[in-house]
C-alpha cells in the first residue's frame, strides 16, 4: 500500500459502519441556490491539486462525455489564463476503468479521445513535471 508521504490520500470513510458519505459528510450545496443569479450555483470538485501556483482539476464523468454548457463555459474561462487546467475522464468510478478523456487548457476544450486510466495518469504526471519546472502545463 502506498504511503501518505507520496500523496496517497484514500477516502477513510466506511459507509457500512458510518452511513452514506453523501448524506453524512457532503455539504448540501443546493442550500446556496438563491445566493447567485440565474441558475448559477456551486458544483462539486472531484479532485484538485496545486503545484507552483498551477492548478489541475479532475472532473469525473460516469455516464456521458457530455459537459453541461455552464460547466464548459466555466472551465473555458477558468483555464484561459493558463493557471488552471481541467482533465475530464469518462469512466467507472468504482473500478477506475476509463473510456475516454479530454482536457481544458488555455480556454479551449480538446476533443474527447479514447483513453484508459494509465493515459489519465500519464497526462497528470506530465502536467506535474511541467508545473514543477515552472513551465505552463497543458
Amino acid at each position: 500500500m502506498a504511503s501518505y508521504v507520496n500523496g496517497y490520500n484514500p477516502l477513510r470513510w466506511d459507509c457500512e459502519k458510518q452511513g452514506c458519505f453523501n448524506l453524512k459528510r457532503r455539504p448540501k450545496i443546493e442550500v446556496f441556490a438563491d445566493c447567485f443569479p440565474r441558475r448559477i450555483n456551486f458544483g462539486d470538485v472531484d479532485g484538485i491539486v496545486e503545484i507552483n501556483g498551477q492548478g489541475l482539476i479532475l472532473e469525473w464523468k460516469s455516464y456521458s462525455a457530455h459537459i453541461p454548457q455552464g460547466q464548459r463555459i466555466m472551465y473555458e474561462r477558468l483555464t484561459k489564463t493558463g493557471l488552471l487546467t481541467v482533465i475530464c475522464a469518462l469512466g467507472n468510478a468504482e473500478t477506475m476503468a476509463v473510456q475516454s478523456m479530454c482536457v481544458f487548457s488555455n480556454g479551449d476544450q480538446s476533443e474527447w479521445q479514447s483513453a484508459d486510466i494509465e493515459d489519465v495518469c500519464t497526462f497528470m504526471r506530465q502536467w506535474a513535471t511541467a508545473a514543477r519546472s515552472g513551465q505552463q502545463p497543458h
